[in-house]
Parts: structure tokens; sequence; C-alpha cells
């Protein structure tokens, strides 16, 4: 394995909003990303991972810890943009990235990792599926607040 994972800092903020740009065609703008990720660095709960080849950011999830009261429930991770830069997958990336991904959780006291993933995203899908993770049987809403 020549991919090295770390906990994300200030400093690979560019690089990661490069890699989701272009793996989710999104607009997100650094200066943005910059200031949110200094208003959450301290929150040991909002952990951003990251993979490097030779240098490159070519892996990234964030996970967030959410700890409840609830017991059956107990704590439990949700990861959101899980992606591997386009010329570097189908080699495994993305499951080293899930292990390194669990290692913390586990460590964190997380009960399960739950996974958010656009529905046009069927690799990823495939992925998660041979990785262990399963369709939970219930809807994602959302409602945007003005």
């Amino acid at each position: 394995m020549n991919i090295k994972f770390n906990i994300a800092t200030i400093e690979d903020i560019d690089e990661i909003i490069d890699l989701c740009n272009e793996c989710f065609f999104e607009k997100t703008d650094k200066e943005y990303a910059r200031k949110i990720f200094e208003k959450t660095m301290g929150d040991k709960n909002q952990i951003y991972v990251i993979g490097r080849v030779n240098g490159i950011v070519v892996a990234h999830t964030k996970i967030t810890i959410i700890p409840t009261i609830f017991e059956e429930m107990n704590t439990y991770a949700i990861l959101n943009h899980v992606c591997v830069k386009e010329k570097y997958r189908r080699r495994k990336y993305a499951t080293y990235l899930l292990d390194f991904v669990t290692e913390i959780c586990k460590e964190k006291g997380c009960k399960s990792i739950k996974l958010w993933s656009g529905n046009q995203r069927k690799a990823a899908h495939a992925c998660y599926h041979e990785y262990g993770f399963h369709i939970f049987e219930s809807a994602f809403f959302e409602k945007e607040i003005n």
C-alpha cells in the first residue's frame, strides 16, 4: 500500500476542496471551507481524513461522531464526502480509507458507522457493500432553511 492516511489539518484544506469539487462536481470556495474548518477544528467529534500518494491528496472523508443518550443507538459515526481521485481508483484505496476510519471510530467508542452517499454513485455503493455496509431501511430527508 503506497497511500498514507492521516487526520487533515488547515494546511490540507485547498487540496481537500479541489478533490471534493472534482469528485462531487461541487463549487465550494476555499476561503469558505477554511473558515468553517477553523471554527470546527477544536471539535473532537468532527474529523477530516486524507490519504496521500506521493504527497498528493487522493482520498478523503469527513467523520462526524454523534454521542447519544439512547442505549440502542449509543455513539455512532456518519461519513460524508468519501472519495478517491478518479485516476487512483481500483487500487483498494477506498477500502484502506474505510479501514483507517473504522479504527478511529472504534477508538471513539462508536457502535456503528453510517454513510451518506448520493444515489448516482453506483461504483462507490458496490465498494461500500463489499466492505460490509448495508442499506439502512429509512429515507434521508432534507429541508432547506432560508
